[in-house]
């Protein structure tokens, strides 16, 4: 790949995030219309030249996931038809990740589904942050690197750290995040115990570790009704805890999940830039973004040069 040209496009679902990107890497970003027919179908064109060009795509899934997946899938037809070398899909958030496995009968398997169109469209790799799940990177059948926002919420979180201080999980699923985190800052952890009664609603049922007269951080790879989030804050605040901080890599922030937020125990709510915030956010004085665009600028520099991405999380 070291000899191609370096091109990096964005559709229409994180340009900031793009933007950022590229002026870490000091290339420009790359000209392509990306808008709607009359009828809201998607027209594109890229407007430079890309053949043998080794071209990454930056596309979050996000919201409005059906929009922003098609547009996915139109631009890298529209970069495989002009020739583009190696095609490598940057999705900073991969949607329907949720829907990983058959849990009842006549479901889908959306994650797979995904995978299999993103490849058919022309991706030649896939990189990605913080999978819903780790096994996802199984449903490809092009080389998938697999990044993780840790480093920079590490970062973020080493400012508001302390002796006392206690890495929460909301649920069990996410328990091997919170050790992960824990060894690195040296802290204890804990875990939520809960019930969930239907889909997007959860009832706490126990917190498990010391966390009286303590700071929390907990921690989640998404928030997105903020349901669990926000009542695993309540009930460590009812046990006695002193600040609480949330962080999470993915801001999907759908329904009431910013007023949740605003009225809950959280003291601060920091996520990564994964998903733009929606104006409701940023105006939310408890919500922080970081920014993971120094992670994917490396990772795309190491993938171009041919250098390992694995080495970024030793």
């Amino acid at each position: 790949m070291v000899g191609n040209v370096l091109k990096i496009f964005t559709g229409n679902s994180n340009p900031e995030l793009a933007r950022e990107v590229v002026e870490k890497l000091d290339v420009p970003l790359g000209r392509a219309h990306v808008g709607r027919f009359s009828d809201g179908e998607i027209n594109v064109t890229i407007g430079e030249n890309v053949r043998s060009a080794d071209v990454f795509l930056i596309q979050s899934t996000c919201a409005p996931s059906n929009e922003n997946l098609m547009e996915l899938l139109v631009m890298l037809d529209a970069l495989r038809r002009a020739s583009a070398d190696h095609i490598c899909a940057v999705l900073p958030y991969y949607g329907y990740a949720r829907q990983d496995r058959k849990v009842a009968p006549r479901t889908p398997i959306t994650a797979k589904l995904v995978a299999d169109l993103v490849a058919a469209a022309g991706a030649t790799r896939v990189l990605s942050i913080d999978m819903h799940a780790g096994q996802i990177q199984g449903f490809f059948n092009v080389p998938f690197d697999h990044l993780y926002a840790m480093p920079v919420l590490l970062d973020h979180m080493r400012q508001n750290i302390s002796q006392e201080t206690v890495i929460v999980s909301p649920d069990a699923g996410g328990v091997e995040r919170a050790r992960a985190f824990g060894k690195r800052l040296n802290c204890s952890i804990g875990m939520i115990d809960k019930r969930r009664p239907r889909p997007n609603e959860a009832r706490v049922m126990n917190v498990l570790g010391d966390v009286e007269n303590r700071d929390v951080i907990l921690i989640d790879d998404m928030v997105d009704t903020a349901g669990t989030l926000c009542a695993a804050a309540d009930a460590i605040r009812g046990r006695g805890a002193k600040r609480i901080f949330a962080y999470a890599t993915h801001p999907v922030f759908s329904g009431p999940a910013i007023a949740r937020i605003a009225e809950s125990a959280i003291d601060r709510m920091v996520v990564a830039n994964t998903i733009p915030l929606s104006e409701a956010a940023r105006a939310c004085h408890k919500i922080e973004q970081t920014s993971v665009a120094p992670l994917i600028a490396e990772a795309i520099r190491r993938i171009h040069h041919g250098d390992s991405v694995s080495s970024l999380f030793v």
